[in-house]
């Protein structure tokens, strides 16, 4: 591969990080083997080049189903159209996992934010917007509120 095959990109560009890489190889491997550091700068090269396959596969895959946006669905057909369809049950439940783990942290951060309110903090918070939004909407005018019909007193503004 050309230093500059990557879009405009020289090849340290487009680089993993080595820290992450040696911990995943060291993971990968029995306790007591070790791998000299021209032998981890090859496995981290054949993987950035395994990227640049698979991303160049699927972007083809993609262009040929006339999206725009490559889809989990375009990077397994990719993988099965360069011959690696044995792993594709793997890379698709390792998928699955990750939507999974990613949707429980995506929750918990919306949960946690709204957490330190009250529902009367919250409501009142929400009509000042709805008032802010009414300003900018008329010029920076303030509009009058509605009056409430449990207790025939306007909304509260700031």
């Amino acid at each position: 591969m050309d230093p500059m095959d990557i879009v405009g990109k020289s090849k340290e560009d487009a680089s993993l990080p080595k820290a992450t890489m040696t911990k995943i190889i060291k993971e990968m491997l029995p306790p007591d083997v070790r791998v000299a550091r021209d032998a981890q700068d090859l496995l981290i090269e054949c993987c950035v080049e395994f990227i640049n396959l698979v991303s160049s596969e699927s972007n083809d895959v993609c262009n040929k189903e006339d999206k725009r946006t490559i889809a989990p669905e375009h990077v397994l057909k990719a993988l099965q159209v360069l011959g690696f369809g044995e792993y594709i049950e793997e890379v698709y439940a390792a998928y699955e996992q990750h939507k999974y783990e990613t949707m429980d942290t995506q929750r918990s951060v919306k949960w946690n934010s709204g957490a330190q309110m009250t529902e009367e903090e919250a409501a009142a918070e929400q009509q000042r917007m709805f008032a802010e939004a009414r300003a900018r909407m008329n010029g920076g005018v303030p509009v009058p509120q509605p009056e409430h019909p449990e207790t025939n007193q306007r909304s509260p503004q700031s």
